[in-house]
């Protein structure tokens, strides 16, 4: 009975140093993928979602937390704190304060800062990539579960898969640029869209 309980206590101890091993190396990878992604001058990438906002693609310029997302419907500007969405058919302008997960829906790269707190990582790996798992602590959070898909060769991400309340929603990346931007490109500019008008639902 002793030695029954000492091998399931040295195999709980070797489950529980390997998946602490695990969420580091899965972190690690995230790291480098953020420290691409997040050079200090921005990138641009091309981006397709399907899910819960509906089906997209277009372009995207990033720049830290800042982005801006043009689809053929749409563009959307954030500045880090307001969000700007621009409807072409209308010429209509709302302005907001985002969610998590409302950025995240327009920012694939919005998770080089949300996975550092709140998360438990864990990763499987292909020959070709790595997919880490993250779910969040608190399952009150806005987006509750997450996939990032790394390629190996490049450390960026392919795609990243994220679930809500109502399900998931998946966005695939490609074609990352390290083109420098400025901060005014992710600021909507009045004079730009002259005969927009502009609905604040702050």
């Amino acid at each position: 009975m002793k030695k029954s309980f000492i091998i399931t206590l040295l195999l709980a101890l070797v489950s529980t140093l390997s998946f602490g091993q695990n969420a580091s190396q899965a972190r690690s990878i995230l790291d480098k993928a953020a420290s691409v992604i997040g050079r200090k001058g921005g990138a641009t990438a091309n981006f397709s979602i399907s899910g819960k906002y509906g089906n997209s693609s277009g372009t995207i310029a990033i720049k830290g937390n800042k982005f801006r997302a043009t689809t053929p419907d749409a563009i959307v500007w954030y500045d880090g704190k307001t969000e700007w969405t621009y409807i072409k058919k209308n010429e209509e302008v709302n302005v907001s304060t985002p969610t998590e997960a409302q950025q995240q829906a327009m920012n694939p790269y919005k998770f080089i800062t949300i996975y550092k707190n709140g998360f438990n990582l864990s990763m499987t790996s292909t020959a070709s990539d790595h997919s880490i798992h993250l779910v969040a602590q608190n399952q009150s959070r806005t987006i509750k579960e997450m996939y990032i898909i790394v390629d190996k060769r490049t450390n960026l991400p392919k795609q990243v898969k994220m679930r809500q309340q109502n399900g998931w929603s998946t966005i695939n990346i490609s074609n990352f640029k390290a083109v420098n931007q400025s901060d005014a490109t992710f600021r909507f500019n009045s004079k730009d869209f002259p005969h927009a008008e502009v609905i604040d639902l702050r």
